[in-house]
């Protein structure tokens, strides 16, 4: 299934580009939404962990990259998608986690996470050593950032062939957007300069060559710039093709190369569709799925509060807010305003900080008792049509479902812009 990326440059050429999704979320309702979509349409599914959630020490999530795995093989397997239809990704890996510690010893906690990822079987790996460390520049120069890249690679290299896995295709670039999106209002955004994102290809051939990874470095299929989309806490940027023409008339000189966007959620489908055509095939989406589903989890925290006899005025969101107030180191750096704000910004923002929290004991619990509340019951249309409007009839059975359908309705959008020409 790797090699649907491998097309992706060639497929420009020919002028008959396609792309696809990179589901970057680790909630196992996205997962399955994914997943579900995946055996619908034939698949494959390219699913990523980012080094923040994921990682050999457990993340956010408490998952190391093999339990990630698991869990997303078990869905499959409960949803009937063939293992050979997945391909998993490794998503700014580096020292971003440990950027706080010195750089050695962050990148030897990076090198140990790289070999995890590709130990478990991650086949997809975007190399991020663009963020200083402790004592550093926040950025740092582009050979610095290639030096440290061909160091994760070397351990990449190393561990594929050590368990006999396939060689690694490598997502590389330095001008990489803020995982997550940015932590402030948007007003106006430009594209990656086509000089620097010359230059950076450059010297990471040369670091690459020098360090004699030059296989590695023919198995780069994208670079990571910035084709001038993002979101912020209350507003996104749209794509606008002309800005981004002289970036992508560099992929012209750089056969080998297409671009990855990143930050790409909320964008509409046809500012993605847009993307896909002018050569950003990879698509990366994961704020903007966990949106999709507390939206609707919150509208159906309505519908039991309307509905179900005891179970109370919108516990889950209560319980959301009890569990980001008394844990804020998730959210309290990105976002600002009074108290009224960011209260708003803590459930409502595009930046979606409260992804972090779906875990937790006590928020894992008030979601289970909603669904538990709304499991075989029957919500009168009317009811429906007041808090989840968009919800067609056919989509209002189970809790569950209707969850996964909000997080389908956003991967239809990408499914349209990545499909392949017939």
């Amino acid at each position: 299934m790797d090699r649907i990326l491998t097309r992706l440059a060639a497929a420009r050429r020919e002028g008959r580009p396609f792309g696809i999704p990179s589901v970057c979320s680790a909630h196992p309702l996205v997962l399955r939404a994914a997943i579900r979509r995946a055996v619908r349409e034939g698949g494959p599914v390219l699913i990523e962990a980012t080094c923040n959630q994921v990682n050999h020490l457990g993340g956010y999530t408490g998952m190391t990259p093999e339990d990630f795995i698991g869990l997303a093989e078990r869905i499959a397997a409960e949803e009937g998608l063939d293992r050979s239809q997945m391909i998993f990704g490794g998503d700014h890996l580096g020292p971003n986690p440990w950027r706080g510690q010195a750089p050695e010893v962050a990148l030897q906690k990076a090198e140990a996470m790289v070999e995890a990822y590709v130990r478990a079987g991650f086949t997809k790996i975007h190399l991020d050593a663009s963020m200083g460390c402790a004592g550093e520049p926040a950025a740092l120069d582009d050979r610095t950032i290639a030096e440290r890249a061909v160091r994760l690679a070397q351990i990449s290299e190393k561990t594929a062939k050590e368990i006999g896995a396939p060689s690694p295709l490598y997502i590389l670039g330095t001008e990489v957007p803020v995982p997550g999106g940015a932590d402030h209002a948007l007003e106006e955004l430009r594209p990656t300069a086509q000089e620097a994102a010359r230059a950076t290809i450059a010297i990471h051939r040369e670091v690459f060559s020098r360090a004699g990874l030059e296989d590695a470095f023919s198995r780069v299929i994208a670079f990571v710039v910035q084709p001038g989309v993002e979101f912020g806490s209350e507003n996104v940027i749209g794509y606008r093709p002309e800005l981004a023409k002289q970036l992508t008339a560099l992929l012209d000189e750089e056969p080998q190369f297409v671009f990855e966007a990143h930050s790409t959620d909320y964008q509409t489908r046809a500012a993605l569709s847009g993307l896909v055509k002018d050569g950003f095939p990879i698509l990366k989406v994961g704020p903007g799925l966990t949106f999709a589903l507390r939206e609707a989890a919150y509208a159906l925290d309505m519908i039991a509060t309307e509905m179900v006899s005891g179970y109370g005025d919108r516990p889950l969101a209560a319980a959301m807010e009890a569990v980001m107030l008394s844990a804020p180191a998730d959210w309290q750096a990105h976002y600002h305003g009074d108290d009224t704000a960011l209260r708003l910004q803590r459930h409502y923002s595009y930046s979606d900080r409260i992804r972090y929290y779906w875990n937790r004991p006590e928020a894992d619990k008030a979601f289970e008792r909603l669904l538990g509340a709304l499991r075989g019951k029957t919500i009168p249309e009317t009811l429906l049509h007041q808090f989840l409007p968009q919800l067609s009839a056919a989509e209002a059975g189970d809790p569950e479902d209707i969850l996964i359908a909000a997080v389908d309705r956003v991967l239809a959008d990408y499914q349209s812009a990545c499909s392949r020409p017939s």
